[in-house]
């Protein structure tokens, strides 16, 4: 794999700290690296494979055509803002955020699943939600075989998801409590602690908020399956990391449980952590910091016949965000779309 310039817009943020790591994790090469935040983070060192790296303020005269990889971790609105200008430099722009997602012009894509669609890119690839991610990770398998009909999902997310600020909110809300006092941090719509928030981003007339309307619209899209019905409830929970989510799932024939089962194992980064008799299953404390997506609880769904109820969980900072956009870039360097 070729080194190459990256630049990355929320530099000092939870992911794009991740996204760092990772990148020497997984030793991927790097000829030159720039981070780039809002006015407050600039200022801030960085140190990656022993340099320390100042963080800029981000402007429009921020990208050049020097920048071969653009990460977007900020807002939507900074990705409306500042993709357009780094795509227009020819820099190959991977975005974390909404912005870019439902734009058929923009491939929306998991490796794992559909890494064929960055061949159509025309210099933007989304990044999918971190409840998404995990979710088709799991139900692809069967998909692929047995077309997916309807799925109903119920999410359980940390509040990583919602950035740094939010997980320094329930540590300090957590200690109130203790104490015996509600003092809300305000990172959350309503006080998290000891709590769980059935409201995660701003409701839609239907009543499902844009988090659920992204679940389902982005599944529809990464499995190229307009069709299929989706139905999500999206809560806020008061652990650190790692997003849960019970699903139900049917396919257009009946599955059992032991062929749902064989087909998830077979799939890269999804692991079976399954035996009721020894009471094992997955919680967000076994993925934290890892990179899999945990399926436990697969079983028949009793209340149709022939589908699937299963529990799934992942570390919504790794594999929900800075993990497959390293996994984006090197998929993309190696089908040679990078700088094409």
């Amino acid at each position: 794999m070729d080194a190459y310039n990256i630049s990355v817009i929320g530099g000092a943020g939870i992911v794009g700290r991740e996204f760092l790591s990772l990148l020497d994790s997984r030793k991927v090469p790097v000829k030159r690296l720039r981070l780039l935040a809002t006015a407050r983070s600039a200022g801030k060192v960085v140190e990656f494979r022993g340099e320390k790296i100042t963080v800029e303020e981000t402007t429009e005269a921020s990208f050049t055509r020097d920048d071969d990889i653009v990460f977007l971790s900020a807002s939507g609105a900074a990705s409306k803002q500042y993709a357009p200008i780094a795509q227009a430099q020819g820099s190959f722009v991977i975005d974390d955020s909404s912005a870019y997602r439902m734009d058929p012009a923009v491939p929306l894509v998991i490796p794992e699943i559909n890494a064929a669609d960055l061949e159509w890119h025309q210099g933007i690839v989304s990044q999918p939600n971190c409840t998404t991610t995990p979710m088709v990770l799991a139900l692809n398998p069967i998909h692929r075989v047995n077309p997916l009909k309807r799925v109903v999902v119920s999410t359980y997310q940390a509040v990583a998801g919602a950035g740094a600020a939010a997980v320094e909110g329930l540590r300090t809300e957590s200690a109130a409590a203790l104490a015996g006092r509600h003092e809300p941090s305000g990172t959350q719509k309503r006080e998290i602690a000891f709590n769980a928030v059935p409201q995660i981003d701003l409701f839609a007339e239907d009543g499902y908020t844009k988090e659920e309307i992204k679940m389902a619209n982005e599944t529809r899209k990464i499995l190229h399956a307009p069709d299929v019905a989706v139905s999500a409830t999206c809560v806020r929970i008061p652990t650190f990391f790692g997003h849960a989510m019970s699903v139900w799932a049917e396919f257009e024939n009946p599955v059992s449980p032991a062929e749902a089962r064989r087909l998830m194992e077979s799939t890269p980064g999804v692991r079976l952590m399954d035996d009721p008799g020894q009471e094992l299953y997955p919680t967000p404390m076994d993925v934290a910091g890892t990179d899999e997506v945990l399926v436990g609880r697969l079983r028949a769904d009793t209340s149709l016949p022939g589908g699937i109820a299963f529990w799934t969980v992942t570390d919504s900072i790794r594999k929900g965000a800075a993990t497959n956009v390293v996994q984006v870039i090197e998929e993309a360097a190696r089908r040679g779309l990078i700088r094409r």
